[in-house]
């Protein structure tokens, strides 16, 4: 990564380079006659024009635009490590920028982002691939309701941060009022500064579960308290399959098209997340309504099958017989 950043790269390309995987991808090539590819997020896309898949067309499935999570990191830091998140904004927007021209196609999760990302890419398609939930696997449960849970990565910066917050300006004061609920932190690989939140009245590091579903089931509210947020969270779209009342911060609500106080709330400072949790505490109807209006929400809008037709649409034209250029990144 060190090398990659002084020789006018980028972290990310550094910490995803692997001769290894460059030797299996031209191996692969060799021994197979691909008529399409598609490059998970920007970190994958150096192999595009690095290995023997060069001539194969492409689509780029960036999910978010991870140059402006960079920009994100950096206004909420402070130097010298904002001034490294800037660099890395800085050079991997160059980065992404040059895919339309190195690819059929860059797909994103959401309107959002695809728009952020049109005004600074070169010309070429750029199409939408929203994210889909489990409607069988993520099911509504009937069980006794109490507290909140958080789920998520416990060792991603955004939901260390995000989590972090809301357990020191929010949490005291609904345990304060609500003495007997209790919040639940659920997710792999909880970060020192994750499982530090345990020291905090009713706060409960559960970490690492086979299983997040019972989590949610018994939950009264479910959170979602990022201040940094890209595209679709998935905590969102389990939540709601399993007809949970919701609480999300702007942010989280970027990427969805779920209409506050029709399907969910959204809180922005201390005193709205307050408000939110403990309004939905006390009424176990508008927990329900909420629910039952979250869970005809994903039904409409993120099953599986819709989410993934356009992309089945969309590689039947990119696996067609034609050649691609991989040009230089400039």
């Amino acid at each position: 990564m060190l090398w990659s950043l002084v020789s006018g790269k980028t972290v990310t390309e550094g910490a995803f380079d692997s001769g290894a995987l460059r030797q299996t991808l031209s191996t692969w090539r060799r021994e197979t006659p691909y008529r399409a590819c598609i490059v998970s997020s920007s970190s994958m896309t150096p192999y595009l024009c690095r290995t023997d898949l060069r001539d194969v067309p492409a689509i780029v499935d960036l999910v978010d635009v991870d140059s402006q999570k960079w920009l994100d990191y950096a206004a909420i830091s402070r130097p010298p490590r904002s001034w490294l998140y800037r660099l890395e904004a800085r050079r991997l927007r160059r980065l992404e920028s040059a895919l339309p021209a190195q690819s059929r196609a860059v797909t994103l999760v959401s309107e959002t982002e695809a728009d952020l990302f049109r005004r600074f890419a070169q010309p070429g398609r750029v199409q939408v691939i929203s994210n889909g939930v489990d409607l069988d696997y993520f099911q509504p449960r009937s069980e006794p309701e109490s507290g909140c849970v958080f789920t998520g990565a416990l060792d991603y910066w955004p939901n260390i941060e995000g989590i972090s917050w809301f357990c020191r300006e929010v949490w005291p004061e609904i345990h304060r009022r609500q003495s007997q609920a209790g919040l639940s932190i659920v997710g792999r690989r909880p970060a020192a500064a994750v499982r530090k939140l345990a020291t905090i009245p009713g706060v409960e590091i559960v970490g690492e579960v086979p299983d997040v579903r019972p989590y949610y089931a018994r939950a009264a509210v479910v959170i979602a308290p990022l201040r940094i947020a890209r595209g679709v969270q998935n905590k969102l779209l389990e939540a709601m399959a399993m007809s949970k009342a919701l609480v999300a911060s702007s942010a989280c609500l970027r990427g969805v098209q779920a209409q506050p106080e029709v399907h969910l709330l959204r809180a922005k400072s201390a005193d709205d997340w307050q408000q939110s949790i403990l309004r939905l505490m006390d009424n176990p109807g508008l927990r329900r309504q909420l629910g039952q209006a979250g869970r005809r929400f994903v039904e409409e809008h993120h099953r599986w099958d819709r989410c993934l037709e356009p992309l089945g649409r969309l590689l039947d034209e990119v696996a067609s017989p034609s050649k691609l250029t991989c040009e230089a990144r400039p």
